[in-house]
């Protein structure tokens, strides 16, 4: 393996602010801010938009896309 390429490896806290939900894994992503974790320990923490927590496919709750009836538009349109 070359030396002084790869990026740093360490402790970093993932928060999705929508679901107030954070947790502590391993990354080498880079950021600005720090929290202080439930250890009492400080670690750098990345803002992310969807987790697990805050995600359709792992909380159950599908969003529907074609509100607008799209499908029924078409076949009016093409007489299907």
């Amino acid at each position: 393996m070359k030396r002084n390429i790869h990026p740093e490896y360490r402790t970093v806290v993932f928060r999705d602010r929508a679901a107030d939900f954070a947790f502590l894994t391993r990354s080498t992503a880079v950021a600005g801010q720090t929290v202080e974790w439930e250890d009492g320990r400080t670690y750098p923490v990345v803002d992310v938009d969807v987790s697990s927590a805050s995600h359709p496919f792992y909380t159950g709750q599908g969003r529907v896309f074609d509100t607008t009836g799209a499908v029924e538009k078409f076949n009016r349109r093409y007489n299907r």
